[in-house]
């Protein structure tokens, strides 16, 4: 065996698959560079890495189960002049995941809000969290099935294990009454435990129609709005604005005017 299958055989069985793949590369830059040894070991370290970490994002994104790519690079701000950027920016630290809290993105259909959560959901799995994305009434149907088997506690680990739940479009079909009692346990479970990320297009104070049950809409706010960050957006929708663009809309009319005496 040659010095090199030697060392070929090392990376291998200490799994730095990044360097072995890349080895002649990386010894030919270090040259190049005129690296020290040890200059060169931490450019060895950072290939690989840099390769485990985008393996890690590439299966943490999968896992996610987002319904498709955004970034908040992506995002059109100056569209939605309401929401606070910083606002936006600081959320897309984690911070609020470590600390188990709870975001609130309300606001008429159309407005962003599955983009931003999405986008949001993405940053916390670079900053190396876990991510779980489900519908509202997929997460419900779920919840609601499991009951009837006799696996709801199975189900509700599997929704409490994600550092982060982000919950779409609640709001835009109602609760049962037994499906809200069992989102109830839901967000009791991850109460300051685990992060919950929940879009609406409805104001929180209209949960209680949306939940069929007042009184446990109010439990359930009480847990969520104890430590949350409320972003509400109340700009015109994309795509309602993209058909007016076309021609296909037109801007509502303004109101009349009252008459002067």
């Amino acid at each position: 065996m040659t010095a090199h299958d030697h060392l070929i055989g090392m990376l291998t069985r200490l799994k730095l698959t990044a360097v072995r793949d890349q080895l002649d590369t990386l010894i030919d830059e270090a040259g190049r560079r005129e690296l020290t040894i040890r200059e060169a070991l931490t450019l060895f370290c950072e290939r690989e890495i840099a390769r485990k970490d985008q393996r890690r994002i590439d299966m943490s994104l999968g896992l996610a189960r987002f319904p498709f790519v955004r970034d908040l690079a992506g995002f059109d701000f100056a569209a939605q002049p309401s929401l606070d950027k910083a606002q936006i920016r600081e959320l897309s630290t984690g911070r609020f995941i470590a600390n188990g809290e709870a975001v609130l993105l309300l606001g008429p259909p159309g407005v962003g809000k599955t983009h931003l959560a999405v986008a949001l959901g993405r940053e916390a799995i670079v900053a190396g969290y876990t991510v779980l994305f489900v519908p509202a009434t997929t997460l419900v149907a779920q919840l609601a099935k499991a009951h009837q088997d006799g696996r709801l506690e199975e189900r509700l680990t599997h929704y409490g294990k994600p550092k982060l739940l982000i919950v779409d479009e609640l709001g835009y079909l109602p609760f049962e009454p037994d499906a809200a009692h069992l989102f109830f346990q839901l967000v009791s479970r991850r109460y300051e435990r685990g992060a919950m990320l929940v879009t609406s297009n409805r104001p929180v104070g209209e949960w209680g129609t949306v939940f069929g049950d007042a009184v446990v809409a109010t439990a359930i706010l009480d847990r969520l709005l104890h430590h949350s960050h409320v972003v509400t957006i109340r700009g015109d929708s994309y795509r309602l604005r993209e058909k007016r663009r076309s021609g296909l809309l037109q801007k509502p009319a303004p109101a009349p005017q009252p008459a002067t005496a």
